[in-house]
């Protein structure tokens, strides 16, 4: 039977041998089956929206249930509609042989096509008997109402048959009560008319049921095979769908027991690009379910049926080979990485992922005020200033919160260190140059002298009641301390936006107010009221027993005003490892009381910078390294060996240019130093290495961005080809070589990248991107003449693509560039 639509569907006795037949299949499977009426399974066939008639319960049936050869049609609508209508699942089938196009339904051995045909099988196995009148309006549907459309006559007279038929009915179904087959045929129909001037009756009965049909539709669009969208940016998906749909081409659609990834990176490049790991647990599931086709023995075989369905000439993949017990190694082809090339060079940007936009809060650095930033500050502030980025590069709405320490019984202390210190405040700032120094002195001071520490006692007292001279001397501090965070915001390119402790002041009460009312806070010993969360021993904390405040209260109530105030729908705090239990803590509790619906809380805790020793990293005296200082003696080091380089005629810079870049490459050393780790890890701080011109450091990678513009810059001046003006007549590039497959292949892959780095939030994975391509493209420049050959303007635009990229990545970072050294 080539044409499902010239005898539509098996007669009455086959439908009911065929529900009969599923019945007895439904039973074996009972206790895996869903629970009917829940709308579809697998393949996309979910409940719709009620309508004005809800259909009747479905009886539990098999979920086997397959419909083949699935498309845009009105055939496979009915099909679907049915489905959604009568509440039997539906999975994606292997086209059967013979059927040139339309679905067929398959359960089993049994097999029924085209549209009429499905929806009176569906309806049968919904335990619905087929009654005399519904076959009849199918019939009906096909012989009259479908031909009529485009003979506006024909249709006019068909239109009025419906019209007489639902005024007999006195209801919006063509038969009965109830939703039919007779229905679901005619709806489908009715659907696919342009602009339609409908009869009253007729129109009431389309626009009661079109929500049935809207959300059969969209069903439709994702059921079956994935659609394949070669122009799409990322590799992983590609692939994955380009095998998921050979592999449902084949066997239909088949759930895999397995949750590894169906397609991954080859460990070894010598084999492949990729590899497709479906063939063993594809195997095991074809053979428990009892379908494995004649010709498929083993692993193997099903690899090498994969294999001739991609073909020889697949548009993205080539090399196709079977490896060990069935593992299917591949190559990315040429040409599908040459079109990708050549969008990258008109658009001039890595391509970005289409999603949803949100609000993000990020908070990061958040050094304490009165204490210079230092190496432990390091972390959290570059880690933090590169999460930004890369949540912004697609397009989140990013808060950036400095929650700076600037509250707390400390500054009772300094408040009176400052009035016994500097007496003329009032009149003139004191100058007050070493905030880490004038920390300590206070702190001393408060140690050894009992008067001291009752003035500071009573000033934080006076303080946290808005005495206006404390207030004063408090803003003094801030402002003095912000005048020091800013000279290593600037080095770093930090933009950050302070949101201290003290904002929070005024939400903690109605905070642990909310908490009261829901009936979770533990009074403990001395009146302190707290909040036990599971999996801790140890409690939230929101108020002291002496009434006072401390960081539990400050974090919960920063955590409210960030959900409610900011919208946010994810929010990251970025601190060391040892406080990832407090913030564990914290949003445990704000799940437990209702605030977080659909949000996500993290926490990235970092590990700790080293010194040669392994210990905490500091200064011979055994103080902690300030980091300004920690900056610049990388900058002076760079300096230095600028200076050399020029003396040694290796340099591309002039003497007066040399602080500038040693100034970029310095700073920029000691932040890829780090951000190349993943961030949980500790790791030793060394100037040698972080500036070393080999291997995965900063340096390195600048050297062989401005090596590639070195490139471009000479062939303008000695071959008078110009890569600016080759971008913008269009000159496309070619693939030739396999150093610039290799090239092109490492290019491609950033959407791979950038979507993990958006999982995690870990800057390593563009590190590593970075680094990987680095590579690339010094194997392509060596392997590849490019001045003077023959291919020199499209190796030309591969040379301007990598550093295109490369400095899209250098400002994901937070990295400075330079365009020559």
């Amino acid at each position: 039977m080539t044409n499902p639509e010239k005898k539509d569907g098996p007669s009455k006795k086959e439908l009911k041998k065929l529900a009969k037949k599923a019945e007895k299949d439904a039973k074996k499977a009972a206790e895996k089956q869903t629970k009917a009426g829940t709308g579809g399974g697998g393949g996309g066939a979910s409940a719709p929206p009620a309508a004005a008639t809800a259909p009747e319960a479905a009886p539990s049936r098999d979920t086997t249930l397959k419909l083949a050869g699935a498309d845009g049609s009105v055939h496979s609508l009915k099909a679907m509609l049915a489905s959604q209508v009568f509440g039997v699942p539906l999975k994606s089938g292997k086209k059967v042989e013979g059927v040139a196009h339309g679905p067929s339904l398959i359960c089993g051995d049994q097999v029924v096509m085209g549209g009429n045909g499905c929806a009176k099988a569906i309806s049968l196995l919904s335990g619905k008997s087929l009654e005399f009148a519904v076959d009849q309006w199918c019939e009906w549907e096909r012989t009259t109402l479908r031909s009529a459309i485009g003979n506006e006559k024909k249709l006019g007279k068909a239109l009025e048959t419906l019209e007489e038929a639902l005024a007999s009915s006195k209801s919006r179904h063509i038969v009965g009560h109830k939703m039919t087959a007779a229905d679901v045929c005619i709806l489908a129909t009715l659907s696919t008319i342009e602009s339609p001037a409908f009869p009253s009756l007729v129109g009431a009965f389309v626009s009661t049921h079109e929500a049935y049909v809207k959300s059969a539709k969209e069903a439709l669009e994702s059921f079956g095979p994935p659609k394949v969208d070669l122009n799409d940016s990322s590799l992983l998906k590609t692939l994955t769908n380009v095998f998921n749909a050979a592999i449902q081409d084949i066997f239909g659609e088949v759930e895999l027991s397995s949750k590894n990834s169906l397609v991954n990176k080859t460990q070894n490049p010598k084999h492949g690009d990729y590899q497709c790991n479906a063939a063993m647990p594809l195997f095991a599931a074809l053979k428990k379910s009892g379908s494995l086709p004649p010709t498929i023995r083993s692993p193997q075989d099903v690899s090498k049926a994969i294999m001739d369905n991609l073909g020889p000439n697949h548009p993205m993949v080539s090399d196709l080979t079977v490896t060990g017990p069935g593992f299917i190694m591949c190559r990315i082809s040429a040409s599908y990485l040459q079109s990708h090339l050549n969008s990258f060079l008109e658009k001039g940007h890595l391509p970005k992922p289409n999603i949803e936009k949100t609000v993000c809060v990020v908070d990061f650095s958040s050094p304490n005020i009165a204490k210079e930033m230092h190496v432990g500050h390091l972390r959290s502030t570059i880690i933090g200033e590169a999460v930004c980025r890369v949540l912004e590069f697609v397009g989140h709405d990013v808060k950036r919160v400095n929650h700076v320490g600037d509250w707390g019984t400390q500054f009772g202390m300094l408040i009176q260190y400052l009035r016994e210190e500097f007496p003329n405040f009032h009149e003139s700032q004191p100058n007050i140059t070493d905030l880490t120094q004038f920390y300590k002195s206070a702190k001393q001071r408060f140690d050894e002298s009992p008067e001291f520490k009752k003035k500071s006692q009573t000033n934080v007292v006076d303080l946290q009641g808005g005495d206006e001279e404390c207030l004063t001397i408090w803003k003094l501090l801030c402002d003095i301390s912000r005048g020091e965070f800013q000279k290593v915001y600037n080095r770093l390119d930090i933009t950050v936006e302070e949101c201290g402790e003290s904002f929070y002041n005024e939400k903690i009460p109605p905070v642990i107010e909310e908490f009261e009312k829901a009936g979770m806070i533990s009074i403990e010993e001395g009146g302190a009221k707290c909040v036990f969360v599971p999996d801790s021993s140890v409690p939230l904390m929101l108020q002291k027993s002496d009434g006072g405040f401390g960081y539990d209260s400050t974090d919960m109530a920063a955590l409210k005003y960030r959900l409610f105030d900011l919208k946010a729908k994810r929010i990251i705090v970025i601190t060391d490892f040892s406080q990832g239990d407090h913030f564990k803590m914290c949003n445990t509790a704000a799940k437990q009381i209702g605030w977080v619906k659909d949000q996500k809380l993290e926490h990235i805790g970092f590990g700790t910078v080293q010194g040669e020793d392994g210990k905490r990293f500091k200064t011979r005296s055994g103080d902690t390294v300030r980091l300004v200082d920690l900056l610049d003696e990388a900058m002076n080091r760079m300096e230095t060996s600028l200076r050399e380089r020029i003396e040694a005629n290796k340099a591309s810079i002039t003497l007066e240019q040399v602080h500038e870049v040693a100034e970029t490459i310095g700073y920029s050393a000691v932040k890829y130093f780090d951000l190349r780790r993943n961030p949980t890890t500790n790791y030793k701080f060394s100037y040698d290495q972080m500036l070393d011109t080999k291997g995965n450091t900063a340096v390195y990678l600048l050297y062989a961005h401005a090596r590639l513009e070195s490139i471009c810059s000479k062939a303008k001046d000695e071959h008078k080809v110009d890569v600016d003006e080759l971008l913008k007549k269009n000159v496309t590039a070619s693939i030739t070589h396999n150093s610039e497959r290799n090239l092109v292949l490492q290019l491609q892959s950033f959407t791979d990248i950038l979507e993990a780095t958006l999982d995690d939030l870990f800057p390593y994975h563009i590190c590593e991107y970075l680094y990987n391509l680095s590579i690339a493209a010094s194997d392509f420049v060596t392997q590849c003449k490019v001045l003077g050959s023959p291919e020199m303007e499209s190796r030309l635009l591969m040379c301007r693509a990598t550093a295109m990229a490369m400095r899209d990545c250098f400002d994901l970072l937070g990295i400075r560039y330079v365009m020559r050294i």
